[in-house]
């Protein structure tokens, strides 16, 4: 999932250069999305193996 947002920030960092400000809005807000959907799940995974006693990877 972090490569989908990095992937989408790329994206929009390259049309927003380019100027095509319509198509970079969105995308930046997909990136956005995403990241913080990857760290949710992250912070989900942690506190779920430390609760089963699995060590951190």
């Amino acid at each position: 999932m972090l490569g989908w947002a990095l992937t989408f920030a790329i994206i929009a960092l390259i049309a927003a250069a380019l100027g095509f400000g319509g198509t970079a809005d969105p995308l930046a807000s997909i990136a956005q999305f995403l990241f913080v959907m990857f760290l949710i799940l992250s912070v989900v995974t942690m506190i779920v193996r430390r609760l089963r006693g699995k060590p951190p990877v």
